[in-house]
């Protein structure tokens, strides 16, 4: 399994509804129709900083996602509220633990 981590800085704090909205609504679909795809999280954390982890069976899956996310981006007119481009980390996933779902 690999890994993508994109760390978004400098989010317009007023505007993170909006934008978890449309990860929703929008984003995920299309995440969900690629192949490979395992699992998506979005990470909100202090100071306009949020980080989203996706999870795709081959690193060519997980790099097929940064180029949908991007157009997403482009599409959806995002730029005022994440004015700044992602810090983006993937690799090869070494230990995989989760607790099943009820």
């Amino acid at each position: 399994m690999h890994a993508i981590v994109r760390r978004y800085e400098g989010i317009d704090t007023k505007r993170t509804d909006e934008l978890t909205r449309k990860v929703n609504e929008s984003l995920t679909p299309r995440l969900k129709k690629l192949d490979g795809f395992n699992g998506y999280f979005l990470i909100e954390a202090d100071n306009g900083v949020m980080s989203s982890v996706n999870f795709f069976d081959t690193s060519a899956h997980a790099d097929e996602s940064t180029r949908v996310v991007a157009e997403w981006l482009r599409e959806e007119k995002l730029d005022t509220v994440l004015p700044n481009p992602p810090k983006i980390t993937g690799g090869k996933v070494l230990v995989e633990e989760m607790k099943a779902r009820a």
